[in-house]
């Protein structure tokens, strides 16, 4: 009986293999291709070896990047449908397998893919489709700092990824927020990340201001998730000499006075009630 178990067990893996295979071959044609997306990114984190396949076969890459490019037209003026968005999120979700992938991580840094979704992350309409969008977007970006790799650290800096997180963290949905302040955080956890953010007071000050923004809106709307992350930059930032030397040095003084800023960042004045009240509230599931 366990023979047989086993040998029907490999036959249905097989069979549901082969369905893999179809529909990567069914991402190539734009008849197919709506079907194929939907699929396989309900199977991406059941086949540990997607991300190698979509990789490597032919054309797969530049049908993702295909259905990426074809949303562009849709954000500027912001007519994306939650149709559109559903659509391009499934394929979001197969880069993001991608992106997380060891075998295939480098190569998709080397390939400057996450550029194609940054035109994503600039978008500022609240409506459903849109906050899908970024927050999609944003899972692929998560997803490469997560692994704690110098190579993507490297990479982002490179990028826009900062200004466009603090952007999403000052404005955007909770969830959106969430993720963008995990992003930051990653970064500021490697000490490249932490050095460039507070190689200059402008950096330093920007990181600042949105961090203490958060921290008043979250006196108002509390959540432990987002705060744990907002605390823990915080944290990391206070772990840099630097800025101790640019906060008491005659430039950013003078810098300070023709910006008609106040002569420190002080922290936000809130209540010391409310964030242990925050922190101590049960978990949601």
């Amino acid at each position: 009986m366990v023979c047989c178990s086993q040998a029907v067990t490999t036959a249905l893996a097989q069979v549901d293999r082969e369905k893999i295979y179809q529909w990567i071959n069914e991402l190539s044609s734009p008849d197919t291709r709506e079907n194929a997306l939907l699929e396989l990114s309900k199977k991406r984190e059941s086949v540990p070896d997607l991300a190698p396949m979509l990789w490597h076969s032919c054309g797969t890459i530049a049908a993702l990047l295909q259905e990426i490019v074809n949303i562009y037209p849709s954000i500027n003026p912001p007519t994306l449908t939650a149709h559109q968005s559903n659509r391009v999120c499934n394929a979001l979700a197969l880069l993001q397998c991608v992106a997380s992938h060891p075998e295939t991580r480098s190569a998709f840094l080397a390939a400057h893919i996450p550029l194609f979704l940054y035109p994503f992350l600039h978008t500022v309409s609240k409506t459903r489709p849109f906050e899908y969008l970024r927050l999609t977007s944003l899972g692929v970006i998560g997803a490469l700092v997560k692994t704690d790799e110098q190579e993507v650290i490297n990479f982002l800096l490179t990028t826009e990824i900062i200004p466009l997180c603090l952007r999403i963290m000052e404005s955007g949905s909770e969830l959106s927020k969430t993720v963008a302040t995990f992003i930051l955080q990653k970064i500021l956890l490697d000490d490249t990340g932490l050095a460039y953010i507070c190689q200059t007071y402008e950096r330093f000050s920007h990181v600042a201001m949105i961090l203490g923004k958060m921290v008043l809106q979250l006196s108002k709307e509390p959540s432990a998730r987002l705060l744990k992350h907002v605390v823990r930059c915080y944290l990391r930032l206070s772990d840099n000499s630097r800025y101790s030397q640019l906060k008491h040095s005659t430039a950013v003084k003078r810098w300070r006075v023709r910006a008609g800023r106040p002569r420190c960042e002080p922290l936000p004045n809130v209540n010391h009630s409310t964030f242990p009240i925050c922190l101590n509230a049960p978990k949601k599931m």
